[in-house]
């Protein structure tokens, strides 16, 4: 029995010519395609590119949005606080609602 032998450069290099060439064989005797299926893929894509297109603005416009949110509710946070009231305006207070309370009991 012939024990095995490892191909050469040469074996190899043939072998990857023929290969190209059949390729190439098989590729030219394809069919080739209609201009109307051609014409209705490009359209299939561009329409997925604009759903797509679409989408992404969307979410975009979403992701502004909810910055916009979040910026206005850090404004609020770090709104300052109202000046706290004198106390003529906390026994103004205090006094109405000591009326209120009498009034409801009379």
């Amino acid at each position: 029995m012939k024990g095995y032998k490892e191909p050469g450069f040469q074996d190899r290099a043939a072998a990857s010519a023929r290969a190209k060439t059949s390729a190439l064989k098989k590729l030219k005797a394809a069919p080739k395609l209609d201009p109307a299926e051609v014409a209705a893929r490009v359209a299939r894509q561009q329409e997925r590119d604009a759903k797509a297109a679409a989408k992404r603005a969307e979410k975009e416009e979403a992701r502004l949005r909810e910055r916009e949110a979040q910026a206005e509710a850090k404004r609020e946070r770090e709104k300052p606080a109202p000046p706290p009231k004198s106390e003529a305006e906390l026994k103004a207070a205090r006094d109405a609602r000591y009326a209120a309370r009498k009034k409801r009991k009379s």
